[in-house]
């Protein structure tokens, strides 16, 4: 039977994940299809937290997407100290400076990234990359549900009801990505393998409108943390106030206990525990929003099957914890789509392919234990107070007292203690930047060197292969400020090397010439095109002047030679041969 519509890549769902992996496809010039079965993009803030790495993938979308996600986010500075409070408007316990804003960890940050850490909610990031994705070619059909699919060996086709007519839709496609949520119907049809725990937790979102910056404006976040009777039960850890848009839209949540029904709450009673979180009992609050989600602790330990793969919230599924969510997301895409590329455009054998859920589920894996984790550290805070499973609003408030006496040091040791300890989950730089993958897409040359600090919380650069390049910053021959990581990317494999190795643009010619791929050379140095004024590359690159580092599309370090060989030529093409899963690897 043919079909109504052929592409080469197939995309169910178009949130971060989805979007974001046609955005990058249609600006490495592969044709694709994005469908939805919804009618509309996301319509309430889910995500919100952007990381660095997340927003080096915008920028290396393009100036003008880094650009529009800036103008829409909420800025760092107004992200910076998580609040541990009865309520808003009530006595608080403590704040916990985060994201990036106490000052050591700033400093790092700025080490770390040409980019800033923002809130962006998922209702201003996905019309974005959406939005990038259609104005560069993605062919989208809104109203489009996923039903089912079969592949051979030369494709993929897929079966779509479209809902507008009732009729079903067949798409051909060399390839087809699930990007379907946290309950996908394309990871179950593929079968693959799901470990952990769905359902573990109940929490409701409410979504209001209030002014609240009489309780918020001195002390800006993104978070506020109640500690209310209740709080504890089902949830993410406690009753939340988050800001949505400073300082006038926000979303509450509260848990409820997962194993009895599901409460079904009306405006009015969303609006009374509004008011209670708040602590404000006359507040004006318009409910805008009502929506019930399950914390989940489940993740994929296989992320694809032949010319099928998942990514997103298909293949790792967890609470809000540490705003990984569509942080991971987006960075599947990243994985995934130059890959997609290079075996489409016959630079990269189908093996290369391979080496995504090689890279990703461990990953996947990692941060969903780290979000659940993230959850189970809220109990420390309840019990430095005396709290217990049950939360009485007399033994909080005779506990508070006892807070505030002379009597009362170890208590306020415990709690600073406590509330300190949360920075494993709202400034976990190392968590967000130290990936390094070990595939057959990467060389590795010997073991990776040990991380000197905490790796969830401090980031190490290194160039060590399967490493996200350092970012450090250079100077072009105009004088203009560059980083490493602008220097790479944009879909294409690139070779640093300084003067003494302008041997290596020879091989690489050699290559390119022979049906290879294409690698660009960079040469580091004075007169050079690309400049190391302050010496910061040259003390970051950890190979001699005449070595060389392989950068992939991604920013990870594929290869690296850490002098110049005999045969650059030979051993260059034998990596690439290998890295690209191409004939004679």
């Amino acid at each position: 039977m043919k079909a109504d519509i052929t592409t080469d890549v197939l995309i169910i769902g178009t949130g971060p994940a989805g979007s974001a992996t046609a955005a990058l496809l249609s600006t490495y010039g592969v044709e694709n299809m994005a469908v939805n079965r919804y009618r509309w993009l996301a319509n309430t803030p889910r995500a919100h937290i952007t990381n660095q790495r997340t927003m080096e993938v915008l920028r290396d979308l393009g100036e003008e997407v880094e650009t529009e996600a800036y103008q829409q986010a909420t800025p760092k500075e107004l992200m910076g100290t998580n609040v541990f409070c009865t309520s808003l408007a009530g006595e608080e316990l403590g704040r916990l400076r985060t994201w990036g804003t106490e000052p050591e960890s700033m400093a790092a940050h700025l080490r770390a990234s040409p980019t800033a850490m923002n809130d962006l909610p998922q209702t201003y990031m996905e019309p974005l990359l959406f939005k990038t994705a259609c104005s560069r070619g993605t062919q989208a059909r809104m109203s489009m549900e996923y039903l089912r699919h079969g592949q051979d060996a030369d494709g993929v086709t897929t079966i779509c009801l479209d809902r507008l007519t009732g009729q079903e839709v067949s798409i051909r496609s060399r390839y087809l990505i699930g990007a379907d949520g946290g309950n996908s119907k394309v990871a179950e049809d593929i079968g693959v393998p799901i470990e952990g725990q769905m359902g573990v937790g109940g929490s409701i979102n409410f979504l209001f409108d209030a002014d609240l910056s009489r309780y918020v404006a001195h002390r800006p976040s993104v978070l506020y943390w109640v500690m209310q009777p209740g709080s504890n039960v089902g949830g993410i850890g406690m009753g939340v106030v988050r800001m949505v848009r400073p300082w006038n839209k926000w979303l509450a949540i509260w848990g409820y206990d997962i194993n009895q029904p599901r409460p079904e709450l009306t405006d009015d009673e969303a609006a009374e525990i509004i008011r209670s979180l708040v602590g404000d009992p006359q507040l004006d609050v318009a409910v805008t929003g009502v929506s019930y989600w399950t914390v989940n602790d489940a993740w994929a330990t296989h992320m694809q099957k032949d010319r099928v793969f998942i990514m997103g919230d298909a293949a790792h599924r967890h609470p809000p914890s540490n705003g990984l969510g569509s942080n991971t997301s987006i960075q599947d895409g990243f994985n995934l789509a130059w890959k997609l590329a290079a075996v489409l455009r016959g630079e990269a054998g189908p093996g290369l392919l391979e080496t995504y859920s090689q890279e990703r589920a461990p990953i996947a894996a990692q941060i969903v234990r780290r979000a659940n984790q993230s959850l189970g550290e809220f109990g420390p805070i309840f019990q430095a107070l005396g709290m217990g499973e049950e939360v009485s609003q007399a033994a909080l408030e005779k506990n508070l007292d006892h807070l505030a006496s002379e009597g009362g040091e170890a208590m306020r040791a415990a709690l600073r203690e406590a509330i300190a300890f949360k920075k494993y989950e709202f400034d976990a730089h190392g968590v967000e930047m130290n990936h390094r993958y070990a595939s057959d897409a990467v060389l590795s040359d010997g073991a990776a060197p040990a991380f000197d600090k905490d790796p969830e919380l401090h980031y190490q650069p290194t160039t060590y292969p399967g490493a996200r390049l350092p970012h450090v910053w250079l100077e072009d021959a105009g004088g203009n400020k560059l980083s490493t990581l602008d220097a790479t990317g944009g879909g294409r494999f690139v070779l640093l090397t300084g003067i003494s190795g302008r041997a290596w643009q020879a091989a690489a010619d050699t290559i390119r010439q022979a049906g290879g791929p294409t690698i660009d050379v960079k040469v580091i140095g004075p007169r050079q095109a690309l400049r190391d004024p302050g010496g910061d590359w040259a003390r970051a690159r950890e190979v001699d002047d005449d070595g060389a580092i392989l950068v992939r599309p991604d920013h990870h370090v594929a290869w690296r030679s850490m002098g110049l060989p005999e045969d650059p030529h030979g051993i260059l093409d034998a990596a690439c041969r290998s890295l690209l899963s191409r004939p004679g690897a």
